[in-house]
């Protein structure tokens, strides 16, 4: 209210105490140099905004007009000297100067005259003062257009149930009487958010598998691209909600769930595929059946009479549509039972000598033996589809992390440079000023903002991030290539 002076300062003194009341490492990640700290609050803290109201100074300054930044810088201003008259006037100012380097002042004339005061409420807002109506024109446009989102490390931009989340964990902290800690906060915000990242995405999952999937499909591999195309959209939506997954456990456990979900997919579509041919065939063998029944074929020559009927039976099945990825194993199922009552038209077939019997029996041993390696040989053709699945999948996971790692690097480095111009505009400020000691204090913050910046511009930066992925990812696959090796190990058996 009307002026920036001492007494405004004054009652800013919690500025003063922020330090205090609130730490931004936790205990045990090694100590820090005072100027470090305050760049990393800078971190947290948000935009500093002046507001004064009732303003009836003029903007003037030695004989000349000013800003009103140019006024709140003035009266930021430090005073010479070690006294304790001098800490008690730089001691607001310094604090922020130091925790607030974004600022900005905004002043506002009484709105109307001494006679309307009374009655604010009452006038039109076109009765109010034109000067003021500008000024608060002008002030909204900043707050509006300039305003930025909170965020926190890594330019993750809060949402209103992650604001509620740190706002309990920062009263828990406090009514336990221990200094909230804004990094513990933070961890404690990403274990919520990464495990309902991993929720969201499993759903976005199955929401695109409803829309894209239709059972049985022709092959496995159509069935796979299908999968991976869900999983694609699905890592995105994990990708945009997850930060601070360091260890990439998160991650981990997405992919496991994604896998599971790939397998009981794959089983869903066998059963699928299984019950179309096994419908397809029922309905198509009833006069084979009937037949049977009926002794048609228990006359001489009826044995290959059976064998055209089974065979024009096959062809038929082999038109029908969509059966799936069990076709041919159905199939093979289906004539292995029809195998006795084969072997029964045969025996009696009195057209037939013993050796002509025993050549057809071969013969029909053999082509079951060749449909029985043809099935084997679509399994292990799946099994390899599926492995290579999984490469894929892999493949899939580093390139989004990759994609999500530069982003967070390009915003933490344009939040770095945005913080070195704020530290080297104070620092010249503070030169010109006359205050060398405190602006070799901001020295030692701006090297320690260059060291991290080279730190984060390194190919380590990245390349230990998805280190860590591959790491998880073997542990996340031995079960899955475990069970994946004993059903090749099977096949391979029946091959060879």
């Amino acid at each position: 209210m009307g002026t920036i002076n001492q007494q405004a300062m004054d009652q800013l003194h919690y500025v003063t105490e922020l330090t205090e009341r609130i730490k931004v490492k936790a205990a045990g990640r090694g100590s820090r140099q005072e100027g470090e700290d305050s760049a990393e609050f800078v971190r947290f803290f948000p935009a500093f905004v002046w507001a004064v109201r009732d303003f009836t100074l003029q903007l003037e300054l030695d004989g000349r007009k000013i800003t009103e930044d140019e006024y709140l810088e003035n009266g930021l201003k430090l005073k010479p000297g070690s006294s304790q008259r001098a800490q008690l006037f730089n001691l607001p100012r310094e604090c922020i100067r130091q925790f607030f380097p974004a600022r900005k002042c905004f002043v506002f004339i009484q709105p109307a005259g001494r006679r309307d005061l009374a009655r604010l409420e009452e006038l039109r807002e076109d009765e109010l003062e034109p000067e003021f109506r500008e000024q608060v024109a002008q002030f909204c446009r900043h707050v509006w257009e300039m305003s930025k989102p909170k965020t926190i490390p890594g330019g993750h931009v809060v949402t209103g149930a992650m604001l509620g989340n740190l706002a309990v964990t920062y009263v828990d902290a406090i009514r336990s009487g221990v200094v909230p800690c804004m990094e513990n906060a933070v961890l404690a915000l990403a274990q919520i958010e990464n495990s309902a990242a991993v929720g969201e995405a499993v759903a976005v999952y199955e929401e695109q598998l409803g829309r894209r999937v239709a059972l049985p499909t022709e092959s496995v591999q159509e069935l796979l691209e299908l999968h991976a195309q869900c999983e694609r959209e699905a890592l995105r939506a994990f990708m945009a909600r997850t930060f601070k997954d360091d260890d990439r456990r998160f991650q981990g456990e997405l992919m496991r769930r994604l896998e599971e979900q790939k397998q009981e997919l794959c089983w869903r579509n066998e059963v699928a595929s299984s019950d179309r041919c096994k419908a397809a065939l029922l309905e198509l063998s009833d006069e084979l059946d009937d037949r049977i029944g009926e002794g048609v074929y228990s006359v001489p020559g009826g044995y290959q009479r059976f064998l055209d009927d089974r065979q024009h039976m096959v062809e038929r099945y082999r038109q029908v549509p969509g059966k799936g990825v069990k076709a041919d194993a159905v199939l093979q199922e289906f004539l292995q039972s029809k195998e006795a009552v084969a072997q029964s038209i045969l025996q009696t077939d009195e057209a037939l000598t013993e050796k002509e019997k025993e050549m057809a029996a071969e013969r029909a041993r053999a082509e079951a033996a060749e449909r029985e390696q043809q099935v084997l040989k679509q399994k292990e053709a799946e099994l390899q589809q599926k492995l290579e699945d999984q490469d894929r999948s892999y493949q899939e996971n580093l390139r989004q992390l990759e994609t999500k790692l530069e982003d967070e690097r390009k915003k933490l480095l344009e939040e770095q440079g945005k913080m070195m111009d704020q530290k080297l505009k104070e620092q010249e400020a503070l030169l010109k000023e006359g205050f060398r000691e405190e602006a070799g204090r901001l020295e030692n913050q701006i090297r320690h903002l260059q060291q991290q910046n080279e730190e984060i511009r390194k190919p380590s930066w990245i390349q230990s991030a998805l280190g860590v992925l591959t790491d998880v990812a073997t542990l996340m696959l031995p079960g899955i290539v475990g069970k994946v090796a004993r059903v090749a190990t099977n096949i391979f058996r029946r091959l060879f």
